[in-house]
């Protein structure tokens, strides 16, 4: 197991950065190279699948990329989601937690307790997929920030 944690501040209540943040079919819009879509549920509750792919070939050439099944495993609005991935390569747990900072601020922690893949060969490439795990995720949420400040429902 590997743990990567990753935090942004963001100049937005708590409840829009929730609701930025739930908004799963929206995500591709702030986390890179990602789309995620509801397979099963509302989206809202303990439960409910979704699905995640990520990959240099989303718009470019489909099929091309790593599917992440998950299952929400908790759902505390709006402080907490935490979703157990189901796939082959990606394993573990993956949780988001809203910190209020204020009437109009918040900060996202981002983090994800993962099962390596691959074996012994995946404890061996992770010191050098690390960084480049870390800075996907750091990138992301810089660009989470600036989609929750200006974030509208429905939007």
């Amino acid at each position: 197991m590997t743990d990567v944690v990753e935090s942004v501040d963001v100049e937005a209540p708590a409840g829009t950065v929730w609701l930025a943040l739930t908004d799963w079919e929206r995500q591709g819009e702030w986390m890179l190279g990602t789309q995620v879509r509801v397979t099963e549920g509302n989206g809202r509750s303990v439960g409910t699948r979704l699905e995640a792919v990520t990959g240099p070939g989303l718009g470019f050439a489909p099929g091309i990329g790593v599917t992440d099944p998950m299952e929400i495993t908790a759902w505390e609005p709006p402080v907490r989601c935490t979703v157990r991935h189901l796939g082959s390569i990606v394993r573990g747990t993956g949780s988001f937690h809203v910190h209020p900072r204020g009437p109009h601020r918040a900060v996202l922690v981002w983090s994800e307790r993962l099962e390596l893949p691959f074996g012994p060969l995946g404890r061996l490439g992770w010191p050098v997929a690390k960084l480049p795990v870390a800075l996907g995720l750091k990138l992301s949420l810089r660009r989470f920030a600036a989609f929750a400040h200006t974030y509208e429902v429905g939007g």
